[in-house]
This record gives C-alpha cells, structure tokens and sequence, in this order.
C-alpha cells in the first residue's frame, strides 16, 4: 500500500486530502468563513455545492492515490488548479488580503505531487 511512499509524503498527501475535504465540506455546511468570501467574490450561488465536491472529490482523489498512484497524482494536479482558480478569483475581485488563503490550501497538494513523482 504505502510501501512506494516516503513517511513524509504519506503524511504531507493526508494533510493535503484532511485539508482540501475540510474545505469542501465547510462549503457544503455553508460555514461563513467560507459562504461569506464567496459570495463577496461575486461567485454564483449555483455553483458553490459544485466547488464544494471538487475539492471533497479531490481528497477522495488523494486517499485513492495511497493505492492507486496515478489517481492521486491526478488528485493533486485537479486541486492545484482548483486552487490556482481560487486565487485568480480573490484577485479579480481585488480582495488581495485574501490571496494567501487558497495558496495554504494549494501547498500540500503541491508538496503531495512533488513527493510522490
């Protein structure tokens, strides 16, 4: 199972899965430290459930990879453009103080695919 993984990369790839499905599901909860940017991003209301399993699909997409390589390659690819989306919306809509948010977010998936290649 994890017996190609280094011990850091198990452990960077479950933080990035823990923290793109808390993500996600705080969409889904509709938390307000999530609803309320979105909304202030000008993002539509229509479209939040299905951000919400994209990135919940994304830390299935991780776990996955634990068996499935190439799945959590995908995984760490499809989120780190999801985040990338992110900061292009916080930045199109001049909210600059929020940049660094979605990039804490986007880091372990990144660390994920650079430790597991």
């Amino acid at each position: 199972m994890f017996a190609e993984m280094s011990t850091t990369a198990v452990v960077v790839t479950a933080v990035a899965a823990f923290m793109a499905g808390f993500s996600g599901m705080s969409i889904f909860v509709r938390a307000k430290f999530v609803v309320e940017p979105l909304a202030e991003y000008g993002v539509p209301r229509a479209m939040w459930n299905w951000l919400g399993a994209a990135k919940v699909a994304g830390a299935v997409g991780l776990v996955v990879g634990f068996y499935v390589p190439v799945i959590g390659t995908l995984a760490a690819i499809g989120l780190i453009l999801y985040f990338t989306g992110a900061v292009i919306t916080v930045l199109r809509a001049r909210a600059y103080g929020h940049a660094p948010f979605p990039l804490v977010y986007m880091a372990p998936a990144v660390a994920a695919l650079v430790l597991t290649w």
